[in-house]
């Protein structure tokens, strides 16, 4: 089974649908078992969503800085 490092890796291209079968199934696999990489996932999707209704792509330090505040946020909790 994937860690969640793993998972955090990969979770840019599961959430673009660019992973192979195999891959996609242990990242399922792994979210159906961890409610933190679900939390991620599920994050990282509204960010995704958010930075499209801002009319412009984000830059990459603008994604980069956003992460940082979120995976902080979380830490804390």
């Amino acid at each position: 089974m994937l860690s969640c490092k793993e998972v955090v890796a990969r979770a840019d291209d599961y959430v673009d649908r660019n992973l192979g079968w195999r891959e996609k199934l242990a990242v399922r696999l792994h979210l159906f078992l961890c409610s933190y990489c679900r939390r991620y996932v599920r994050q990282l999707r509204l960010l995704i969503a958010a930075l499209r209704l801002r009319g412009r792509a984000a830059t990459e330090e603008e994604v980069a800085a956003v992460m940082r505040k979120i995976e902080d946020d979380e830490h804390r909790h």
